[in-house]
């Protein structure tokens, strides 16, 4: 997943450096949300394992 949002990072630039505002600003904003998206499965996968572990 992180690796989706380095593809649309980098899309964006090359959109901006290129003029293309619209572009540039929904790859952006699409590479915004999969890496917040990203954050929160880490923070939740986190949180389990660190629970499953202390169960046993």
């Amino acid at each position: 997943m992180l690796k989706w949002t380095a593809v649309f990072l980098v899309i964006a630039l090359v959109a901006a450096i290129f003029g293309f505002g619209g572009v540039a600003e929904a790859a952006a904003s699409i590479a915004k949300v999969i890496f917040f998206i990203f954050i929160a499965l880490v923070v939740i996968t986190g949180i389990i394992g660190f629970t499953a572990i202390n169960k046993k």
